[in-house]
């Protein structure tokens, strides 16, 4: 009877734990439901669409923002681009080809992938900023906690996110002997691992600048290392925890990081070009969390309704994002976690953007949260006129111009 009972006992516990399991992966798939439905498009009625187009003045607007467009195209801007407003696309549209050099017409589609360049970071904060909410990370931890070996000390998860550690960019950090030292015939490129065993095994001489804190100086090298730091915490690659944590509930399904094996990324992939040259792939690129994410004019409209619509975060945590952290000099631009802002009279955040550059790729992605309004534009054949915003911000303002718009944005890579 002993016996039984035990064996009753064993089964009970296995159907506790198999129970447990069951219902664990229910909630994450209703989990993951509510994260794509936040982040689909608005379900209107006609009645509805009509109103809204009729309060933003749609039609005008349209096509003002159609005319700019093919001026810029007249500069040479190459690539696809999204405007819209309330839920609503004023204007979408695809311009030019994807590979130049190809026989046939490789005309861009809107589900091309581009390089997104600099505008990673955002996935990047937001990934570490998720993982901050669920206690597996602190904003005061240190790079040490989880690489012993690496040679600056003091410096928190916060400040890699605001750009305040005072490190030094990697691209330029090391010797060019590194490439050669550290080259692997089956391993040419470095990886995120690379860079951070380059800093702990040659340590380089820091500068007067690399005191934490002491004040903003934006590097890509915090935003790999906060990839780096992301592999540890998790366990997983960069690559697959920001798959499985943002881009998958999101139904953002054409979009990858580049290190991916997954032969759907090479589906209506782009190439870069610096005027009509085409970029090789550069020595850096499997270096990514400050980079490296390939993505589309649709999926980004995704990742916009899923920060607005306070999908992926919190609302506090997003909100600690769009504080602005580069306070030593007065001026209209600011960084927070992993955005650009551009601020008003009143010190707070009236436009948040992120923009970028990398081999060819020029990027800008530029939402107002007040006038509930985004600018998409993802080129892949270098053209300054992807920066250039005033003219369609005051479009959507309803033709009033502002000040602060009145800038171009800043081309960080």
């Amino acid at each position: 009877m002993k016996r039984v009972g035990s064996l009753v006992s064993v089964f009970t516990l296995l159907y506790f734990i198999i129970s447990c399991g069951q219902n664990t992966d229910r909630q994450l798939n209703k989990s993951a439901k509510a994260l794509r439905n936040c982040a689909d498009e608005q379900v209107l009625t006609p009645d509805e669409q009509t109103a809204i187009r009729q309060q933003i003045n749609a039609e005008r607007k349209s096509e003002q923002i159609e005319r700019i467009f093919q001026q810029k195209v007249r500069e040479g801007f190459n690539g696809n681009v999204l405007v819209a407003q309330k839920g609503m696309i004023l204007y979408k549209h695809c311009f030019g080809l994807g590979h130049f050099e190809r026989s046939e017409r490789d005309t861009l589609v809107e589900d091309s992938k581009f390089q997104l360049a600099s505008l990673s970071k955002t996935f990047t904060a937001v990934g570490t900023l998720k993982l901050i909410e669920i206690g597996k990370l602190s904003f005061e931890d240190t790079i040490q906690k989880f690489y012993p070996d690496f040679p600056y000390h003091g410096i928190t998860i916060r400040q890699l996110l605001s750009h305040r550690s005072g490190l030094p960019n990697y691209q330029y950090a090391f010797d060019d002997s590194m490439k050669v030292n550290f080259y692997k015939k089956e391993k040419p490129y470095p990886t995120n691992a690379t860079i951070m065993h380059w800093f702990a095994t040659v340590k380089p001489t820091p500068h007067a600048y690399n005191i934490p804190g002491k004040g903003f100086s934006y590097s890509n090298t915090n935003y790999m290392v906060l990839a780096s730091v992301i592999e540890k915490v998790t366990g997983k690659s960069y690559e697959s925890y920001i798959q499985s944590a943002i881009f998958k509930p999101l139904g953002m399904n054409n979009t990858f990081v580049a290190t991916t094996k997954n032969d759907l990324f090479n589906r209506n992939k782009t190439a870069g070009y610096q005027w009509n040259r085409r970029i090789p792939k550069d020595y850096y690129d499997d270096v990514v969390g400050d980079k490296g994410i390939y993505s589309t004019i649709g999926d980004l409209f995704r990742w916009y309704r899923a920060l607005n619509g306070n999908c992926v975060l919190q609302q506090k945590t997003l909100q600690e994002a769009f504080i602005p952290r580069s306070f030593e000099k007065k001026g209209a631009k600011n960084y927070g976690y992993g955005f650009r802002m551009m601020l008003d009279e009143n010190n707070q955040p009236e436009f948040i953007y992120h923009s970028g550059w990398w081999k060819g790729y020029n990027t800008m992605f530029w939402f107002s949260p007040k006038d509930e309004y985004v600018i998409i534009m993802l080129g892949n054949k270098y053209n300054k006129t992807v920066y250039r915003v005033k003219e369609l911000v005051d479009i959507l303002h309803g033709g009033q111009n502002r000040d602060n718009s009145a800038e171009d944005t800043d081309v960080e890579i």
